[in-house]
């Protein structure tokens, strides 16, 4: 009971949606297809047409067709109703098609449109929000808006014309009863209106919490196999229990809210039509309505408070889907806090690959402390610089802002002399080749996650950059070799191998600047030896800056600039810095040792 009034509790966002502008946003999606909209449309009104046509067949049968004076009327109007229902069976089903069709058409625009957007964001977004979170929103909701601008929207129509269409046909029929009927209209809107709000809310508030589930197990199954090294899987269980229980009674409490509504619309719908029954019967015995007209005043009856109960039905999914129209217009309309600028300026060509950092301050969104503060590096065409110092002195930072991933508080990046805000995006980073400490690998062939470094490249081109970066030492073994599938996030290769396949793929991007980060951390002393042998081969006429730990690897360097707290503290070759005793003769010291120093020294002489 506690957890049922938590789940509670939390099931009321911020903002809950009060009506249904949300679905606006994803109106644009379903107008760019006119043509079923239009079939709908004409299906939809030809099934309205056919079924209400039914009543005045039923009132003619009734009046005339059982006279003895007509014997054959009765074969005609039941030819005619036989028509009619084939109409209502051709039009009923081209509709389902129609609105069935529209529906996958727009779920997969909204979805193609939502992912592109995110790939669009950047990584300040992602530093907010969870994978689960936007996955949920990706698939879940986007499920929940198909039905709303498909079936739910067609039956809304439907049930819409059948009822503008019954309330006219009877005033027609009858208008003493009319009025009595419409007039009760008002007590029946006014409770669903009510309620309606109610499952608004419960429904956006259902969203969450099966969103929150989501976030949980995707963070648990992509770590996986931590979890089971420290036995942490029944906390993991009981977490995503938790999170499933509060999914689960927000969904109860949104489909108490929604069946409340159904039952109350047609309670009050029926009990009025039954109190104007009564006063119509009354009518037919005083003799001022025709039997006939009874049977069809109550037919239209019957359609008016049907449609009346389908649209409350149909108001209450609509409302659901607006919750996730409104969660999903929240990412289409998040704005990239990078951006193309409006005028955009041209890097040169040809490309040099001189890049420069100039008394550029930064601090990452929520950090207490600056990861750079007055920061100014310059890097030559053909330089390679080494950037070393401790764990948050601010080294991933400068890869970061030169693919600009973030932008600097003050101060500026260049590439060519050009600031990066005042280029294109696409052309910046055409301009650089990243060898991330932690590769991304994908779930497909080790060919294509080698070409994702340059689209198109031929296979012979992709296996030249393997052999440069070392990975064609790992393919003859793998079954199908450079064809073979490496699974979801490269889960059959080791740290070295996934390392590898990165620095292929950068060297198969063939940028002016390359940026290694760590990019040999994974790799045996064979292995690293071979890719450092490469790397300096296709270092020539190009910028290149390592981030390294291991000291080792840079040595050969032409310069190795020292780090501290978001600044330079010292710069110059190997042998220079150790002279100084300073932040980086300490930190050879401590990886090298007193005599495995001064080899070093000497190595680097």
């Amino acid at each position: 009971m506690a957890r049922r009034k938590a789940a509670e509790t939390t099931a009321n966002p911020a903002a809950p949606s009060r009506s249904l502008k949300p679905l606006a946003a994803i109106m644009p999606f379903a107008t760019a297809h006119k043509g079923r909209i239009l079939g709908a449309f004409v299906a939809l009104v030809a099934s309205a047409g056919a079924t209400l046509a039914i009543p005045v067949a039923v009132r003619r049968l009734i009046d005339h067709g059982f006279s003895s004076d007509h014997p054959g009327m009765v074969d005609q109007y039941f030819g005619a109703m036989l028509a009619v229902v084939a109409v209502l069976a051709v039009a009923s089903a081209a509709r389902y098609w129609f609105v069935t069709t529209l529906g996958e058409r727009v779920v997969s625009d909204v979805r193609a449109a939502v992912f592109e957007r995110l790939t669009r964001l950047t990584p300040a977004f992602y530093d907010r929000q969870r994978s689960g979170e936007i996955i949920s929103r990706l698939t879940a909701d986007t499920t929940q808006i198909k039905s709303a601008f498909g079936a739910t929207a067609s039956q809304a129509l439907r049930n819409l014309f059948l009822f503008l269409g019954a309330a006219v046909m009877m005033v027609v029929t009858s208008p003493w009863l009319s009025a009595l009927v419409l007039g009760a209209i008002p007590i029946i809107v006014l409770p669903l209106a009510a309620f309606g709000r109610s499952v608004r809310r419960r429904s956006r508030a259902a969203q969450d919490r099966l969103a929150d589930a989501s976030a949980v197990a995707g963070e648990a199954i992509g770590a996986m196999r931590g979890v089971q090294a420290y036995n942490a899987e029944r906390r993991l269980i009981d977490r995503f229990s938790l999170a499933v229980e509060d999914a689960y009674y927000a969904a109860q409490s949104a489909t108490t809210a929604r069946a409340l509504l159904t039952g109350v619309g047609i309670f009050l719908v029926f009990v009025s039509v039954l109190g104007v029954l009564w006063y119509g019967a009354t009518l037919v015995l005083a003799g001022q309505m025709s039997a006939g007209a009874l049977g069809q005043f109550v037919l239209y009856a019957v359609f008016a408070a049907g449609a009346i109960g389908e649209l409350s039905n149909v108001w209450g999914e609509a409302t659901q889907a607006a919750g996730s129209a409104e969660r999903l217009g929240e990412l289409l309309a998040t704005e990239p806090e990078v951006r193309d600028p409006k005028n955009p300026r041209p890097l040169p060509a040809p490309a040099r690959g001189a890049l420069a950092f100039e008394a550029v301050d930064f601090s990452y969104p929520g950090a207490e402390a600056p990861a750079l503060k007055g920061f100014s590096l310059g890097v030559a065409p053909g330089e390679t610089v080494a950037i070393v110092g401790p764990s948050g002195a601010g080294k991933s930072t400068l890869f970061h802002l030169a693919l600009r991933f973030y932008d600097p508080a003050a101060g500026r990046v260049t590439i060519d002399g050009v600031d990066l805000r005042e280029a294109r995006l696409e052309e910046v980073r055409d301009r650089l080749a990243l060898v991330p400490q932690d590769p991304v690998v994908f779930a497909t062939s080790l060919r294509e996650n080698i070409r994702l470094g340059r689209a198109g490249a031929s296979d012979a081109e992709v296996e030249a950059a393997a052999r440069l970066a070392g990975a064609d030492r790992f393919v003859a073994d793998l079954p199908g070799g450079y064809d073979a599938q490496i699974g979801e996030r490269g889960v059959t290769l080791s740290g070295g191998q996934r390392q590898r396949v990165a620095l292929a793929r950068a060297l198969l991007k063939d940028a002016p600047v390359l940026l290694l980060d760590e990019a040999t951390s994974a790799l045996d002393a064979e292995s690293e030896t071979l890719v450092q042998e490469a790397l300096g081969a296709t270092r020539q006429g190009r910028a290149t800056v390592v981030i390294a730990h291991r000291l080792a690897t840079v040595l050969a360097a032409d310069r190795i600039v020292v780090m501290d707290a978001g600044r330079i503290v010292e710069q110059g070759s190997h042998a220079e810095l150790v002279a100084r005793r300073g932040l980086y003769a300490r930190l050879a010291e401590l990886q090298f040792g007193a005599g495995d120093l001064r080899r070093a020294e000497a190595a680097a002489e």
